[in-house]
């Protein structure tokens, strides 16, 4: 199934992930239009009145805030994406293969395209705040996929499950196309503001269902490891080894779709993500094993989601970059080497 776990390896790699979390966390709030030493930060965090009033909202209202979403959202999608490779046994596998992301992208298109107000402040002028509405319809829309694909995974088997997330995919893809191509070019601005994907959006009041969803999720899923270990070897073999293949595909699907669709509600669509931190973990642990790969994946998770918005924010610039772009740009390079030195990433799938 994998290559032996080289034990020496495992706690060095996981002090430098949870070194590298605690430093892009700190870059994450100093660095920014304005930067920020780490005196000024400390006197922030810490409340002492000696420090800037003015940093201090920064730091506590805008950048803590942020670096914190960007740490939960790319921990939750590296989970989410290890869960999807390893049901599916598929490398190419991520948690918006079953619709997800057309689900939540549908449900948002609804909101700004048909019944939002015209005007480029569209989403301002919506009653429930812009904001939240467009969270709870992008919720909804991945929730109403998720329920879809649940209620056919105990009655198909996995591959065909595949292909009929891919399907509703499509179809789902289409009806935002027929939207699009019916709407206004301002509230097509706005929908497209939203597919870039941001980790700016979520605030304090925000975080507490926001963090309690992916917590909740992750946390869940360090119970899947035997299970998820046995699904590497094929389903007849893990149901020899008395594992109900069913219902762990049950709640690993269940788990994928409520750690990316909380994600994509509140941040926008975050790709690559979720490809690629498993990857990344795989290729520093040497190791398929899921007792080591998830814990991994959160933290590298966060430490490429907080790197990617980190560049996206473009420090000592006024300017940003699109989230999504930055993230294939940030990662891309690192997993294509981490691949061609594998090169024997078939035997991690069985």
């Amino acid at each position: 199934m994998s290559e032996p776990v080289a034990k020496n390896r495992v706690p060095v790699f996981f002090g430098l992930l949870v070194l590298c979390v605690l430093v892009l966390l700190v870059a994450n709030v100093c660095l920014g239009s304005a930067t920020f030493s780490l005196k000024e930060l400390w006197a922030a965090v810490s409340g002492d009145e000696s420090g800037s009033p003015v940093i201090a909202q920064i730091v506590l209202d805008f950048r803590l805030p942020r670096a914190l979403t960007a740490l939960f959202a790319g921990a939750a999608l590296a989970v989410s994406g290890l869960l999807m490779q390893t049901v599916f046994r598929n490398p190419l596998a991520d948690p918006f293969v079953l619709g997800v992301n057309s689900g939540a992208s549908l449900g948002v298109a609804i909101v700004l395209l048909v019944l939002a107000p015209a005007g480029i402040s569209l989403t301002q002028g919506l009653e429930l705040s812009g904001h939240v509405l467009v969270v709870i319809a992008a919720t909804g829309g991945a929730a109403v996929v998720l329920g879809i694909v649940l209620a056919f995974a105990q009655r198909v088997d996995v591959m065909s499950l595949l292909i009929l997330g891919l399907m509703m995919s499509y179809a789902v893809g289409s009806i935002v196309s027929i939207l699009m191509f019916y709407s206004m070019a301002e509230r097509i601005q706005s929908f497209f503001s939203w597919s870039y994907g941001t980790f700016g959006n979520v605030a304090w009041s925000h975080m507490r269902v926001f963090g309690s969803c992916i917590l909740a999720g992750a946390g869940a899923s360090l119970f899947l490891c035997k299970p998820l270990d046995a699904l590497l070897m094929g389903e007849r073999f893990a149901e020899s080894l008395g594992t109900n293949v069913k219902l762990v595909r049950f709640f690993c699907l269940g788990l994928a779709s409520l750690l990316a669709g909380t994600v994509t509600g509140f941040c926008g669509p975050i790709g690559f993500l979720g490809i690629a931190a498993p990857h990344l973990c795989r290729y520093l642990f040497k190791t398929a094993r899921h007792r080591v790969l998830i814990p991994a994946s959160l933290l590298s998770g966060a430490s490429i989601a907080m790197a990617a918005d980190l560049v996206a924010k473009a420090p000592g610039f006024d300017g940003a970059l699109p989230l999504n772009a930055v993230t294939a740009l940030v990662g891309a390079p690192v997993i294509i080497a981490a691949l061609i030195r594998q090169r024997n990433l078939r035997k991690a799938f069985g």
